[in-house]
């Protein structure tokens, strides 16, 4: 940048506040922060009505679903979320004769609802400051590892002591990398069941083609059910539950939306980077994001091609594709949008702000110093261990067998270690357990290529330093063939076939840890354990724990110099509040995005001929008849919307609610200009998308014919 830019971003960083409706705020705080700057944009009712332990509010209707948000929607507590949140539920009760994945799922009696096993529904039942009570056990003179001690002791006595006597569970969370401290007591139920899921032509309606896009035409919904005890208590399943009676059930809005109008997403908002250095901003875009985007490459397009030829692979990898996707397209979005706002270039002319601001007072230089060349040190030290810390997460454990062998044998060390001390039979339950869940979604032929192309890229990208030993035997027996080794390897080992792994298992005992051992898989894994540990994990470990105390001292500095500028905390997934509003924008030069898309938008993705855009008759059917029901607006159908909402993952399947705290929609995704949010918010290219609740209604009763679980519901036009 020129001298006169650097001054006039200087400028704007010092008096520019945070963007009105960026951040994902506590909603214990908003009436401190937040609430004067929300109703100034549509908000009618109090931070009572969002947070309170004296009365039911939203935060009672408001639930931690899996890894995703869901909401109350009514006094039988059914649930909303989104359908790729659902996704996995719906793959395991899915076979090629119950395909519930391509055609969907509706249970039109409770009967008929599916119950899955490990999911949980959480609500949070309050939170609560505690900085106060965890900071007075540490004091100047510890360092950080006995600071971090003290923190865990003083939190497990807090969660305790909120337990203590009721069915809840609790946790103390850091913010501010450990400058503030909050208490979350939380009620858990498990006996969740599958109500109803849109097929995935409705569902996932654009796949990968629209993926962090829009306009986008998804319904991107499901229902699930909780149940509790006759007492109205969270218990494991039985068919004695009876539908769980929410204090809260939010009531629905179908009258559609307007530019303008308030929105907010009120979730589990899972992780943000907000305060990284220009240095880590460096090496994200530079370095992590393009090597993982080239290696996610290759494993899309193998799980690809097998997923074409038989409809048996399509459904066991149809989550595992997804999954992989969804990250790879979101880095790419991120690299063009940090690139776009010049964000290294920003967090430079912030660090040199603070400088200044440093060096201006004698106290500050003694306090914050260093703190800047230590960023400048420590990152150059990361950058060296970083692409063989991204590589085997994204090469070497994104192979499946990998991650089996790996799982196998920390469970079987422990017994043939200490075998007198470990419960052996349950030990044998767990690696049952362990190769069921293994095996019942995995297709040898997906893995032994992706096992060939990652070692490939691993050798090829990765200083030898790092090369695991095994990697000799390939150079010196297989020419540096690695699909040739691994053909060898699966034809080899036990661990790729059920029937392998369930002989190794009735050798169990005095054979086990033989044949265990004989095993090239496990001679594999455990030179990439031994390598990692002795060469990569502990070293980049060791840096980012200096990191930790900086970043806190950081943040405490940027906040004692802006006294006037709220700063809002990380997402950690917990209960979050963001605010903004139904607004279209403007992704490049001469181009304007609407607010709202329409079924006819559908009709017309469909006519293209390209596959992710393939819909049922019938909808075609009600398109054709105009048969939209009540949640037509303007005599259109409406699909879904964007709003200026800060999001991120986790914050799927998020109640969308207007001024008047009712359900206008369901967030499902940001749109690709946006991805960069995480790391830098910009209000001009920033948009949530979810779906409109009037396609949900409209799905549910025309096209589905569960009109009961409307009947369910508080609407209103």
């Amino acid at each position: 940048m020129t001298r006169f830019q650097t001054t006039l971003l200087l400028f704007l960083l010092t008096f520019l506040p945070v963007f009105p409706g960026e951040g994902m705020w506590l909603p214990l705080l908003v009436d401190r922060y937040n609430l004067e700057e929300m109703q100034k944009k549509g908000f009618r009712l109090s931070a009572e009505d969002i947070y309170s332990v004296n009365r039911p509010s939203m935060k009672d209707a408001v639930v931690r679903i899996g890894g995703c948000t869901g909401v109350v929607v009514s006094d039988q507590g059914l649930v909303l979320t989104n359908h790729h949140c659902a996704y996995r539920s719906i793959q395991s009760h899915s076979s090629v004769d119950n395909d519930y994945l391509t055609d969907g799922f509706w249970a039109m009696t409770t009967d008929e609802e599916l119950p899955n096993p490990g999911l949980t529904v959480t609500f949070t039942v309050r939170m609560e400051d505690v900085t106060d009570r965890v900071l007075a056990v540490i004091d100047e003179g510890m360092d950080e590892n006995e600071r971090q001690a003290a923190i865990d002791a003083i939190s497990r006595s807090i969660a305790e002591e909120a337990m203590e006597g009721t069915r809840y569970d609790a946790d103390v969370n850091a913010f501010y990398f450990g400058s503030e401290y909050y208490l979350f007591v939380y009620e858990v139920f498990d006996d969740v069941r599958l109500v109803g899921a849109p097929p995935s032509s409705i569902g996932k309606f654009g796949g990968d083609t629209d993926n962090w896009m829009w306009p986008r035409h998804t319904g991107d919904f499901a229902f699930f059910r909780i149940y509790a005890d006759s007492d109205n208590k969270p218990a494991g399943y039985s068919e004695e539950n009876v539908p769980y009676s929410p204090p809260v059930s939010l009531p629905v809005s179908a009258g559609g939306v307007r530019e303008g109008d308030f929105t907010m997403v009120y979730g589990f908002p899972g992780s943000t980077r907000q305060y990284l250095t220009s240095q880590a901003v460096e090496i994200i875009t530079g370095l992590t994001n393009p090597h993982n985007i080239r290696l996610r490459d290759e494993r899309l397009a193998i799980m690809g091609r097998e997923m074409e030829k038989s409809d048996t692979v399509r459904i066991k990898y149809a989550s595992k594709f997804a999954g992989v996707s969804n990250a790879w397209k979101r880095w790419q979005g991120e690299n063009r949008g940090l690139a776009r706002l010049d964000a290294t270039g920003r967090k430079k002319a912030l660090e040199d702000k603070f400088a200044a601001w440093v060096e201006d007072d004698a106290g500050r230089r003694e306090r914050y110093g260093d703190l800047l060349p230590s960023f400048d040190s420590l990152y150059s030290r990361l950058e060296y261990y970083t692409l063989p810390m991204e590589y085997g997460r994204e090469a070497l454990y994104a192979i499946e067998s990998v991650r089996f062998v790996n799982d196998f044998i920390r469970l079987t060390d422990a017994y043939l270690m200490n075998p007198e001390e470990y419960d052996a039979d349950f030990l044998m339950v767990l690696l049952e357990t362990a190769t069921e869940n293994f095996f019942r979604d995995y297709h040898r032929p997906i893995d032994r290529q992706v096992f060939g192309k990652m070692l490939e890229m691993y050798m090829d990208n990765i200083d030898e330093e790092f090369h695991p030993s095994f990697f000799e035997k390939v150079i010196d027996d297989f020419d540096s063939d690695f699909s040739l080794f691994a053909s060898h390897v699966y034809n080899s080992s036990f661990f790729v076939s059920r029937e392998g792994v369930d002989e190794l298992l009735e050798n169990y005992a005095a054979d086990m840890a033989e044949l265990i051992e004989d095993d090239i898989l496990v001679r594999i894994v455990r030179d990439i354990r031994s390598l990692y540990i002795d060469r990569v994990t502990v070293a980049w470990h060791e840096v980012n724990d200096q990191l930790v105390p900086r970043y806190r001292l950081f943040v405490e500095g940027l906040r004692m110099m802006e006294p006037g500028r709220a700063f809002y905390p990380d997402a950690n997934r917990t209960l979050r509040v963001a605010y903004g509003q139904v607004k279209g924008y403007s992704p490049r030069d001469a181009v304007y995005y609407e607010k709202y898309t329409t079924l006819s938008g559908v009709i017309d993705k469909n006519r293209s001929g390209i596959s992710d855009y393939v819909i049922p008759q019938k909808l075609k059917e009600l398109y054709d008849e105009g048969d939209f029901g009540s949640g037509s607006v303007d005599g259109e159908m409406r699909v879904g919307f964007i709003a200026s909402n800060h999001t991120t993952g986790g914050n799927s399947g998020s109640p969308v609610i207007n001024g008047d705290g009712q359900l206008i929609g369901i967030n499902f995704d940001r749109v690709w200009e946006g991805t960069m949010s995480d790391i830098m918010f910009d209000p001009e290219k920033c948009r949530n998308i979810s779906v409109d609740i009037n396609y949900i209604l409209f799905i549910t009763e025309r096209f589905a014919g569960a009109g009961h679980l409307l009947e369910e519901m508080t609407i209103l036009q």
